[in-house]
């Protein structure tokens, strides 16, 4: 997905949170205190305290599906925010302004269709192993110089909201797939640089190498971004595919920024893809190979 989100700190012209280092919360699949199980009398008593909250102090926010008003929406927040109301409503009205700001719900199959025909990024039409649905990205056809970067970032959005409408009764979280097969050069985006020379200056490696791959590296941190953000617990586990031996070093150094999140990393082959996450009539094609 050559989404400019690889790349700076994601969508940051149509929010208004402030890039920072991610905090180890939520997302079901990490180590964390199990909330889920709370008397449904007392859940639903502190939904309704976040409704009236947001009601009170947003009321220019939208109402109706994803809006201040949804209560489905908000006792997932909740969740993620192991039932704080203060925390829940501090994270869900930003979430309710960015959807309603960059125009989710306006997102289409034809909105996005000139990206997608990239084939940078899309949706597989199977489920893996455990039932999860599946979104895959190309390193190898991200093109940033040729590509528009507002576009790559409505498609981005557009393919999570599609996982996210395919996911069967009982699953709650998606996987996702980074084919760093094939990636050269032509394919990274040189932004980030300041913060890349702070990263790099105890390296005394190639430079120049090195930034090419940690552009799509800090691309791919800023997905865990956009999720934390505006997907809480969504996201279950992220595969990088025969990524190259240089992204090692460089994940060493932003390993630490995703805390407990880097658990959800997972460096593997594309053998172990096909054997361990699909079976033969499920498996994507890109990976038949």
């Amino acid at each position: 997905m050559s989404f400019q989100l690889v790349l700076r700190p994601p969508l940051l012209g149509h929010h208004l949170v402030k890039a920072t280092p991610l905090v180890a919360t939520g997302y079901s699949t990490l180590r964390i205190r199990n909330c889920l199980n709370m008397d449904p009398q007392k859940s639903q008593k502190l939904v309704l305290d976040v409704k009236e909250r947001l009601e009170r102090e947003y009321t220019d926010l939208p109402v109706g599906r994803n809006g201040r008003d949804d209560e489905e929406m908000i006792l997932w927040f909740l969740k993620d925010r192991k039932f704080s109301v203060d925390d829940a409503v501090s994270k869900l009205h930003k979430a309710i302004r960015w959807r309603h700001d960059f125009g989710v719900s306006d997102l289409s199959e034809e909105s996005v269709k000139s990206s997608a025909e990239t084939g940078k990024a899309y949706v597989h039409d199977n489920f893996d192993v455990n039932g999860r649905p599946v979104l895959i990205v190309d390193a190898s056809k991200h093109f940033p110089q040729t590509q528009d970067r507002d576009e790559d970032e409505k498609l981005c959005v557009f393919l999570i909201e599609k996982a996210l409408s395919r996911l069967p009764t009982g699953k709650q979280d998606i996987l996702g797939i980074f084919d760093l097969r094939e990636f050269g050069t032509q394919n990274a985006d040189l932004k980030f640089l300041t913060f890349l020379h702070i990263a790099f200056r105890s390296f005394h490696q190639n430079l120049n190498s090195l930034k090419l791959h940690a552009e799509f590296l800090l691309f791919i941190l800023t997905q865990f971004d956009v999720f934390y953000y505006y997907y809480p617990r969504r996201l279950g586990q992220v595969l990088f595919v025969d990524a190259p031996f240089v992204f090692k070093p460089l994940w060493q150094l932003v390993k630490p920024m995703l805390k407990q999140y880097a658990s959800l990393v997972r460096f593997c082959s594309a053998k172990e893809v096909r054997e361990e996450y699909f079976t033969e009539d499920t498996l994507p094609a890109s990976f038949r190979k």
